[in-house]
């Protein structure tokens, strides 16, 4: 197996996975942003800003909190916490958009797009352009308009046009396609800031950049506080960036197993499912190749979670190539799970995670009963569930 530093290749490929499948118009300029961000990541004035603003603005570093009763409830996990949700605008997101506005801003670009499912992604996107003046157009699918309402109103409040998709199945699939669209007939003054390490060469590698500090405060926490490495990297899979950003600085640490965690929605033999590791076929979507939800025909399926944020029938090219290379493990926790998951953490540890990373929690009653005597775990916490309570309310 290739070193992961080697990773992607120079077209953009994981192993198999990956690519740019652009329409002509975005071609030279996917290409363009792709020399920009090799260029800008190697310099120490980018780095410096970017490290600045995850800092002082977002609140970085994020703790790593060691979870003693969810710890004592699973008996056989002592379980840490990346206390993601403690962030400026309450998830992982923002982690991204800082990185990409400044490309953005480098590059000259005074308008900005973005796609959201939860509104997490949408939320980080309008307050990084707010924070540097630029104007922001958010797509997000009716769907999530109605299930996660206080997000778009937070989107809205802080200056940016929400633009509902009606078209398909009106989730975050949707609002990818809307985007793009915007993208070829804006180019010239238009940055899109993608929310997952998914879509066209160069933003798989882009957004695990800038992820990428997740998973490296983890390692130096983890290290401090345990004097040794972590058994388990647990984290939830939609597109799959909080879960890359905690995997990708622990490539090389062999003995560091990782779990992403699907959402299995009303089940994985249903149609009404988002488990594109567990259940799909290779195929095109947004502009990569990776593993997605498809028919008998390959039409792209209708995606089906209780959380937003994981509504998605593909996954970011890099996650397919950990599956099949082997590196991670990749399951599924249902509707029903998730919302119990929650439940747990909320009454263990008095934290109320996001519905995304209910699943992970969830999970961790499963690898309690796999585990041979005490297995150390680092969950990510990619978000807080402040967004998902009017939905939650209904279930409980």
């Amino acid at each position: 197996m290739k070193n992961k530093t080697q990773l992607p290749d120079k077209f953009g490929y994981f192993g198999l996975f990956g690519g740019r499948y652009a329409p002509e118009t975005l071609m030279e300029l996917l290409m363009g942003l792709e020399k920009e961000f090799y260029k800008i990541k190697k310099d120490k004035t980018f780095r410096k800003e970017f490290e600045f603003y995850l800092k002082e603005y977002a609140g970085r570093p994020t703790n790593l909190y060691l979870a003693k009763r969810l710890s004592a409830h699973l008996k056989t996990l002592k379980i840490y916490l990346k206390r993601e949700d403690l962030l400026h605008t309450g998830a992982h997101k923002i982690n991204n958009t800082l990185g990409q506005i400044i490309v953005a801003r480098r590059m000259g670009k005074t308008r900005i797009i973005a796609e959201t499912g939860a509104g997490q992604h949408g939320v980080a996107t309008a307050t990084v352009a707010a924070l540097f003046g630029l104007k922001c157009v958010v797509y997000m699918g009716s769907e999530d308009v109605r299930r996660q309402s206080l997000n778009v109103f937070r989107m809205k409040l802080l200056g940016a046009e929400v633009i509902s998709v009606e078209s398909g199945s009106k989730t975050l699939k949707d609002a990818m396609n809307e985007a793009v669209r915007d993208w070829v007939t804006n180019v010239q003054d238009t940055f899109y800031i993608i929310g997952s390490v998914a879509g066209f060469h160069p933003y798989p590698v882009m957004v695990r950049t800038f992820q990428s500090v997740i998973g490296q405060e983890a390692r130096r926490q983890f290290l401090a506080q345990e004097k040794r490495l972590p058994d388990y990297l647990v984290a939830c899979v939609g597109g799959g960036s909080n879960a890359m950003g905690l995997f990708h600085p622990f490539y090389n640490d062999r003995q560091v197993k990782m779990i992403g965690v699907e959402a299995a929605g009303h089940g994985i033999h249903t149609h009404a499912h988002s488990a594109t590791l567990t259940k799909g076929q290779v195929g095109i979507l947004h502009g990569s190749k990776s593993m997605l939800l498809q028919d008998k025909d390959g039409q792209v399926q209708i995606a089906h979670s209780v959380a937003a944020g994981l509504d998605y029938p593909g996954v970011g090219p890099e996650h397919s190539y950990y599956q099949s290379s082997g590196r991670a493990e990749y399951v599924s926790v249902d509707d029903k799970g998730a919302i119990e998951g929650l439940r747990l953490l909320s009454r263990t540890e008095g934290i109320i995670p996001a519905l995304e990373s209910a699943h992970a929690i969830y999970y961790l009653e499963k690898l309690a009963h796999r585990v041979k005597g005490k297995a150390f775990i680092i969950v990510c916490l990619s978000g807080r569930g402040d967004k998902d309570m009017n939905q939650i309310s209904q279930w409980i």
